[in-house]
């Protein structure tokens, strides 16, 4: 059977990577990938996203062609369901055949996970492309604060951008502090997602680290004290901005892409995304006009990076290990990063790449609906876990009818 030119090519990239390893690596992947010959993967990962869904049927037809892993995904509305199904798996006592193999996780949840001891690892490093990633990059070495290990990889990063429609707004506010001043002359225009969604709960991090009196303090787990006041400030000025969100602030979207459709009907002409690349992607599928436009404040905003991690009970292990490694290598993480698939920036030095692979990066990043490269440079850290469920909480006891 002839094999695609695009499945060689990821092939090929498969078996240099075994090349060049460290001894230690070098010497046990080989043992990974005969276990891992004819395992089905079971891959739990947020669902909502379309072009989420289709890279990984990429990446599924990819891992099958390459190593003979089955990789089948299984699509949550909210991550916590699979941390939820792990613990009742431990508290039942089962052990070793576990119903997930791999988790797209982040932040809180992996949090939740490794405080249990529920994740398998270390094992990141054991992955050839490892050796590939940023590690001059915070975000890749820590979760929320909390210190990655090598029990989870890293597989995308994200930061948080503003989009607006050039059409209606030439001037957006570059600074949390100048919202309250631009809801007033623009009543209705703005809103974020109800902070059940991460991306809610990431716009009010973002004002809580402009507005406390010591943003220090949010890298340590939460404290009634330290709550009470580093949120005092956030309160004083939602209060200035709530009258003039979207619908008095009364109502908010439940998530991203219904934040996106408000802005695609011209319901609001501004709104925050986890994505640099959301506006050209959009732009580039139909969805959003051209005249929209990606903006970071010029402070910085909270960046992290997404990553993939092993139950400890997963029964297909080593399959796991190939499919994380595999979303390492420059041919996936190239192919994310394309506008079409997921966008946004690798998680990979460039340095180590070849010439003809940076070339792949560059070009991405020249797209005209992306922020400018130098704007997303300044990456403020996430807050400790332990603040986004505080901040949430207090948030819909002050606000949910």
């Amino acid at each position: 059977m002839r094999v695609p030119g695009t499945l060689r090519a990821a092939t090929l990239g498969v078996l240099l990577g075994l090349l060049a390893l460290r001894p230690a690596v070098a010497s046990n992947w080989p043992g990974v990938l005969a276990r891992a010959r004819g395992q089905h993967v079971y891959f739990d990962a947020w669902g909502g996203s379309e072009r989420f869904n289709a890279y990984i049927a990429w990446v599924s037809r990819q891992v099958a062609t390459c190593c003979d892993v089955t990789l089948r995904e299984v699509p949550l509305e909210d991550t916590a369901q699979a941390v939820t199904q792990v613990i009742a798996e431990k508290a039942a006592g089962q052990n070793r055949n576990g119903t997930i193999d791999l988790i797209w996780i982040n932040g809180p949840n992996f949090y939740a996970l490794r405080r249990r001891g529920l994740l398998y690892g270390p094992f990141a490093q054991r992955l050839p492309n490892d050796r590939l990633v940023s590690r001059g990059d915070r975000e890749v070495r820590y979760d929320f604060t909390v210190p990655v290990d090598g029990y989870e990889s890293p597989w995308r990063t994200a930061q948080l951008v503003f989009i607006y429609d050039s059409a209606y707004v030439k001037h957006v506010p570059l600074d949390i502090r100048a919202f309250p001043a631009w809801v007033r002359r623009h009543p209705g225009r703005f809103t974020f997602p109800q902070v059940q969604n991460f991306l809610g709960v990431a716009f009010l991090e973002q004002a809580l680290y402009a507005l406390a009196p010591d943003p220090a303090v949010l890298q340590r787990p939460v404290t009634p004290a330290a709550f009470a006041a580093a949120s005092a400030p956030l309160w004083r000025w939602f209060a200035k901005l709530q009258p003039y969100l979207w619908r008095h602030g009364r109502e908010y979207p439940a998530s991203g892409p219904a934040e996106r459709q408000l802005l695609e009907d011209g319901e609001i002409d501004l709104m925050p995304s986890f994505n640099p690349a959301s506006a050209a992607a959009e732009v580039a599928a139909g969805r959003l006009p051209k005249s929209v436009r990606t903006v970071v404040l010029t402070g910085g905003t909270l960046g992290n990076a997404s990553f993939v991690a092993i139950p400890y009970n997963a029964p297909h292990k080593a399959g796991a290990m190939v499919v994380a490694n595999f979303l390492l290598s420059p041919a996936a993480q190239a192919r994310a990063g394309e506008i079409r698939a997921l966008g946004g920036p690798t998680v990979l030095d460039l340095a180590k790449l070849t010439e003809a692979q940076r070339a792949r990066f560059r070009a991405q990043a020249s797209d005209p609906w992306m922020p400018p490269p130098a704007a997303l440079r300044h990456v403020l850290p996430e807050p400790h876990p332990t603040w986004a469920v505080r901040l949430a909480a207090a948030w819909e006891r002050r606000y949910t009818p």
